[in-house]
């Protein structure tokens, strides 16, 4: 079965939260200026412990979330969060949210490996324009396609595949014959075709930044994610700059990519 901690919500929760404390808010202090209470919003938001670190700082925080289950989750860890009117959650797609309705703009969007789960990244990244300020960032995590587990495979309940790099970029019909011999269940095999479709490199992601005006302020690419140093107890570790350097290479061996870009 899949590791522990995809099923334990409040281990999961603190995951978010020690990475997003240790990492995310360090990653964009460089470029936000607490004092002047900006207001943050993440998308995917799941239980909600990325915005922690953030409501811990004093900041006002929503949290978009599709899966109504999630939200319920996420307001029983934040019941005091949202009792001070630090936070307030919105369980809907993305795109039935008017961002002119919303109470102000925000000074900082977050995706945390959510982009490469997005069908037609080009037009939500442009979409994003209309819930940020003038000057308004964006901050996201993702995991090139072509890296070792870009598939997601360390969801599968088989053990074999779950520990298994780089099988995912297997042509779909035969990642898909994979999978079921495995006797992975469907609405999980489902999921990973999902992520299969709509997996991204750098160079893609890149590409529709430029193409959608925005400015790109900061990037960093890991060679181990951050985020192994909570679930598997890996310390990260920067990706070489040779290998960096080097596009379509550096894919398949950069586990995490992080990002900060500005509306132009």
């Amino acid at each position: 079965m899949a590791y522990d901690f995809h099923s334990d919500k409040e281990r999961y929760f603190n995951f978010q939260y020690f990475h997003s404390r240790d990492y995310v808010v360090p990653f964009v202090k460089e470029f936000l200026n607490f004092d002047d209470d900006p207001k943050i919003l993440e998308v995917g938001s799941a239980e909600a412990g990325v915005l922690k670190a953030f409501t811990d700082l004093g900041l006002r925080c929503t949290g978009i979330e599709i899966s109504e289950s999630r939200v319920v989750t996420a307001r029983k860890f934040m019941q005091k969060e949202l009792d001070n009117g630090l936070i307030n959650f919105i369980a809907k797609d993305i795109y039935e949210i008017d961002p002119d309705k919303l109470p102000f703009k925000y000074d900082l969007i977050i995706l945390k490996d959510v982009i490469e789960h997005i069908f037609d990244q080009e037009k939500v990244i442009n979409f994003f324009k209309g819930f940020l300020n003038e000057k308004g960032m964006i901050f996201f995590t993702m995991p090139p396609w072509c890296m070792p587990f870009g598939g997601h495979q360390q969801i599968c309940d088989s053990n074999i595949l779950r520990k298994t790099p780089y099988f995912h970029l297997l042509p779909r019909k035969l990642y898909k014959t994979v999978l079921k011999a495995f006797k992975e269940p469907k609405p999980k095999i489902d999921g990973l075709l999902d992520i299969w479709d709509t997996g991204i490199s750098v160079k893609r992601f890149e590409k529709i930044v430029k193409q959608n005006n925005y400015k790109l302020l900061k990037r960093i690419f890991y060679l181990f994610n951050p985020t192994y140093k909570y679930k598997f107890n890996i310390n990260p570790k920067e990706q070489n700059r040779i290998v960096m350097a080097i596009p379509f290479f550096r894919d398949f061996f950069t586990t995490s990519v992080y990002y900060l870009i500005q509306k132009n």
